[in-house]
């Protein structure tokens, strides 16, 4: 989902709303890095709704998909921008994808110097794209601030925000590509160790003098177990042993 990124390069806005010509609305004037022509990007990928010719070249950008918007708003968008001299390139239905160049300032219709003037409208493209306000200038239907609908980011210069603070996108932080085969792989599979079986030796077999002869009854005979295993280390095996414990097995 895309983040609307405000649409000049150079930001230098040079009248703000809801002051002179732009009473009650959020319109912005951005004059751009000199008195020269800049050209203007889409803010989003989208698709141009309405193009008006007779006054100052206004163009209708709908965004093609919902958008995030700084304020934490996730609904369309649609901007107007107005004074291009050429407009010509563009038509009703043309796709803009977000970054691209398309429109520029100009001085065409009422205005005095090279400049674009915009509008953020929250929502699709409705009616006609406009209202006459109270003021009986012709504003972008559903007007919204345009600090709660454009971000910046490093690729925009800032020379004049009138005052107004954009929302900024923080770079992401690139992740190197890694080979699958270059990915160290946890085995989860335990490690059996095999049993380590011992001889008996002649201090575990009573046929030394040293055996025991507590036992007087000689009708019983008395064998002593037969070390036949020890446990190298705490592990699972048919019983549970911990290091050093000896397992002996009696006839």
């Amino acid at each position: 989902m895309e983040k609307p990124i405000y649409p000049s390069p150079y930001m230098r806005i040079t009248q703000g709303y809801m002051t002179g010509t732009h009473i009650d609305s959020y319109a912005i004037d951005d004059a751009g890095s000199d008195s020269g022509i800049d050209f203007i990007v889409a803010p989003y990928t989208g698709v141009i709704k309405k193009i008006y010719t007779g006054d100052a070249n206004e163009v209708w950008l709908e965004s093609s998909e919902p958008v995030i918007y700084p304020d934490g708003t996730v609904d369309y968008m649609t901007m107007m921008f107005a004074h291009d001299n050429d407009v010509s390139n563009l038509f009703v239905g043309k796709v803009i994808n977000r970054g691209e160049r398309f429109y520029e300032e100009g001085t065409k219709g009422n205005a005095s110097g090279n400049h674009v003037h915009m509008e953020c409208g929250k929502g699709k493209f409705t009616g006609s794209g406009w209202h006459q306000n109270s003021a009986g200038y012709f504003s972008i239907n559903n007007g919204k601030n345009p600090t709660e609908c454009l971000w910046i980011d490093d690729s925009i210069t800032v020379l004049n925000s009138n005052g107004y603070t954009f929302k900024r996108i923080e770079p992401e932080v690139s992740v190197p590509d890694i080979p699958i085969e270059d990915i160290p792989v946890e085995d989860d599979t335990p490690v059996v160790e095999e049993p380590v079986i011992e001889e008996p030796t002649d201090t575990d077999v009573g046929d030394s003098d040293n055996s025991d002869t507590t036992n007087t009854d000689t009708s019983v005979d008395v064998v002593k177990p037969k070390l036949i295993f020890t446990c190298k280390s705490d592990d699972i095996y048919a019983i549970e042993l911990k290091a050093g414990q000896k397992l002996y097995l009696e006839n």
